[in-house]
């Protein structure tokens, strides 16, 4: 008997646009010959199945079934593809807990603290060999917070909202006049920002799986911008990027990355695939954590991807990799 697997994208953010072209190289990658996949899409209000032709059918949230032609459809287990509110911010993983159906992310608790920036931060501080660049956390945009900016922190500075993905709302600040709008435009995007100090380094990205009962760290990806910092643009718009698979690191760097981000996937509890950011230090080559995205994306070009092609492995065994170890 084939498993049925509900493939969950959609979502209530401006990343729900990312969470659909993930989904769509996720629907038509995935082994056909052991699952049978339904994509179910959620937005506030409005959760349903939509079929091959287009039809939509509602979800029955009492237990996540839908109802085919007079089949009652229920599900072994869900493919989470769903990047920021409520995919990856702990809601869905707590609504499937209750309902007990498996789910290849991380669980609920962990997805809420790794959404907030502030607090991962603080979760893997004491890892040996990971930095984390000197910053405040706030909770209000006042004339207070901004006097003590000045006065705890150095330039130039990054301003984020503490629990947003894909870089929404993010802003380098190099002078103090830039400060105000910074903050502006990132508490528009959240109740929390994240005022950090700038790391000067080469950037990369590095998948980490589990799969078949053991943690896999991939090749990481060296991110080389022709912006300034790797925003939305530089994310999303093809050309505006380097991306260059296996980063270019050298033996001890490798080995050294790959041990502290094994750490931070044991100490957070991670599930299924993560990816991790982080800087190395031009003048050090301190590891320097930046976040940590814990439904990261699936489309052709994302960096997991690359990382698992890279390592000559083929993405639909991947995908049968993280489903099979969600039933563990």
């Amino acid at each position: 008997m084939k498993k049925k697997i509900a493939l969950v994208t959609g979502g209530f953010t401006g990343e729900s646009v990312i969470s659909l072209k993930s989904a769509a190289v996720v629907e038509k990658t995935i082994d056909r010959d052991r699952y049978d996949v339904y994509k179910i899409l959620v937005y506030p209000g409005d959760w349903y199945f939509e079929s091959a032709s287009g039809e939509k059918t509602p979800v029955d949230l009492n237990d996540f079934s839908v109802k085919i032609e007079d089949e009652k459809i229920t599900f072994d287990g869900v493919f989470n593809i769903l990047h920021g509110s409520p995919g990856e911010d702990g809601k869905l993983a707590g609504y499937f807990d209750m309902l007990g159906i498996p789910y290849t992310t991380c669980d609920q608790l962990t997805s809420a603290i790794t959404m907030n920036k502030g607090y991962t931060k603080a979760i893997v501080a004491d890892i040996p060999e990971l930095n984390i660049a000197k910053s405040i956390q706030l909770f209000e945009n006042s004339e207070q917070n901004r006097h003590r900016i000045e006065s705890e922190l150095k330039l130039p500075l990054f301003i984020k909202p503490n629990n947003g993905g894909s870089s929404i709302g993010m802003t380098k600040v190099k002078t103090w006049d830039e400060l105000p709008e910074a903050l502006e435009k990132a508490f528009a995007e959240d109740k929390q920002v994240l005022v950090e100090e700038f790391v000067s380094g080469r950037e990369f990205s590095i998948g980490v799986f589990r799969g078949k009962g053991k943690i896999t760290v991939l090749p990481a990806t060296e991110i080389v911008s022709s912006k300034e910092f790797f925003d939305f643009e530089a994310k999303y718009t093809a050309g505006v990027t380097e991306e260059i698979t296996p980063g270019r690191m050298n033996e001890e760097e490798v080995a050294r990355v790959a041990r502290i981000v094994e750490k931070v996937y044991e100490k957070l509890n991670c599930k299924g695939a993560v990816r991790i950011d982080y800087f190395l230090e031009h003048e050090t080559g301190k590891f320097f954590f930046i976040e940590i995205n814990t439904v990261p994306g699936q489309t052709e070009t994302s960096l997991i991807s690359q990382q698992v092609r890279a390592i000559g492995m083929d993405v639909k065994d991947f995908y049968t990799q993280l489903i099979e170890e969600m039933f563990e």
